[in-house]
């Protein structure tokens, strides 16, 4: 046996004993789930410091009296924070996230209201509570996404059996879809209207009859408009839209964000040597992709193009892979969230859509709104893991 060992190619030699060493034994033991989607979150997390302490070097010369590196300790702790929350809720049953999906929508309702009529304003629009003694911001929408999300995943689930009836399966989810897609809208339109998108898909993953959708599509439509004429966006929507689709005006974030685009080219101007990021509004957040091509160039933007198209991959081999309803429609829900929103970040930068105001999931600058992508990337991993804990049934 030991001659055959010693006489193994070394190719396969050098692989098990890198297999066997402590450290990827360690991450075997703790990083469970789907490896590719953790892959993925690693590779995105790394760009996203890379870019964020470029994007922000002027921002934080001009603030930070020369601290340059003030944003980039701050976000690399936010990351390091997220991932955290990200191994913490991988490692907990999914299912519990079905028991207190509930309580979170319904603590989540009064928050969007406070935030709405006494949040901080930024860029004319209340969307954050600040968090006191940390002083941090929280962006209730955030909590809100996730639990309507983990909701309707739950109350699907349980009516798989009656799918067929408006009122057991249907109706309760119209009812939640047109309360909090309104909220959200009173002060972020873009935002309700992808998670309103997201709540389609899932109800159509979930069988739902095409004639009770179109009666969601109603239910939508009406809340998206309530929101916009009750709300503090109407203007900006107008303008935005009309802005969008004159030929001989450009809106100066959209012009600025073109010449990023147009200045990378195919390999970019390298890590750092962004130019727009002095005249291009929010580089850091909204508008980090167009960065990302302008430093990287076209390979960097399609590389990561393709790490949320892979990403949603995976989600959906873990939606097939699921033993339960409640698991893959979880899965599925929280995969097209997060994709479709990148989705979105990355044609309002190239010109495709409207300015939306919608951060890129894992790769923006941001606050409590990546610990929360964090969460919700949890969970996937943890219906990924495909492992049931038996006192919950």
């Amino acid at each position: 046996m030991e001659e055959l060992l010693e006489n193994r190619p070394k190719s396969e030699k050098t692989k098990n004993s890198f297999e066997d060493s402590p450290f990827v034994k360690i991450l075997q033991a703790n990083l469970k789930g789907d490896k590719y989607i953790w892959y993925i979150v690693f590779a995105l997390a790394s760009i996203s410091i890379l870019v964020v302490y470029s994007a922000t070097g002027t921002l934080a010369y001009r603030q930070m009296q020369g601290n340059t590196q003030f944003y980039l300790i701050k976000h690399s702790t936010l990351v390091i924070l997220s991932l955290l929350a990200m191994w913490i809720s991988h490692h907990v049953d999914y299912r519990y996230y079905s028991r207190i999906s509930r309580i979170a929508l319904i603590i989540s309702v009064p928050l969007l209201l406070i935030s709405w009529k006494f949040g901080v304003t930024i860029n004319e629009a209340s969307r954050w509570i600040t968090i006191p003694i940390i002083n941090q911001s929280f962006q209730p929408s955030d909590l809100a996404k996730l639990a309507l999300i983990a909701n309707i995943a739950s109350m699907l689930a349980k009516a798989q059996k009656n799918i067929y009836s408006f009122k057991e399966s249907v109706q309760p989810v119209l009812i939640w879809v047109g309360v909090i897609c309104t909220l959200i809208g009173l002060s972020n339109v873009s935002e309700a209207v992808l998670l309103f998108s997201t709540c389609v898909l899932l109800l159509f993953i979930g069988r739902v009859p095409i004639s009770h959708l179109a009666l969601l599509f109603l239910v939508g439509a009406i809340s998206v408009m309530a929101a916009i004429y009750m709300g503090q966006r109407l203007e900006t929507v107008q303008n935005r839209i009309a802005t969008h689709w004159n030929p001989e005006e450009t809106h100066y974030q959209s012009e600025q964000a073109y010449i990023a685009v147009a200045k990378g080219g195919f390999i970019g101007n390298g890590p750092g040597n962004s130019i727009q990021r002095n005249f291009l509004p929010n580089p850091y957040s909204d508008f980090v992709y167009a960065i990302i091509i302008e430093e990287y160039g076209f390979i960097g933007g399609i590389t990561v193009l393709l790490l949320y198209l892979i990403l949603l991959y995976r989600g959906m081999l873990t939606v097939q892979k699921s033993n339960m309803p409640f698991g893959g429609l979880l899965s599925a829900g929280l995969t097209f969230s997060l994709v479709l929103q990148a989705l979105l970040n990355m044609s309002v930068s190239v010109g495709l859509v409207p300015i939306t105001g919608v951060p890129l999931p894992l790769l923006s600058m941001g606050g409590t709104s990546l610990l929360f992508t964090g969460i919700a990337v949890g969970i996937i991993l943890s219906v990924s893991r495909g492992e049931i804990d038996e006192e919950l049934n």
